[in-house]
């Protein structure tokens, strides 16, 4: 009986930073639109991710992108993996 392991992908997300006040933290707007199956309208969704953020390089109004990784508190389980944008 062979047991084959796969590597599970990591979820990954593209937000904006909307807090920075926290000692390496940061929160992440994620936005989603998606079209409402009845009504065919466009829905935006919205959540608020807490990522670790080791070195402070985001603040708010960056565009970035986290990654999953293990849980460092009770609500942060997410990780800053790139800058895409920075604020203007």
């Amino acid at each position: 009986m062979a047991v084959e392991v796969t590597k599970k992908t990591k979820k990954t997300f593209t937000g904006q930073v909307v807090s920075d006040k926290m000692e390496k933290t940061i929160v992440v707007l994620v936005t989603n639109r998606q079209l409402h199956p009845l009504y065919k309208k466009y829905v935006t969704k919205t959540k608020k991710l807490k990522a670790h953020d080791e070195k402070n390089e985001a603040h708010v109004g960056d565009t970035v992108r986290v990654i999953e990784s293990r849980p460092r508190s009770k609500e942060k389980c997410w990780a800053l993996m790139e800058i895409v944008e920075r604020a203007r």
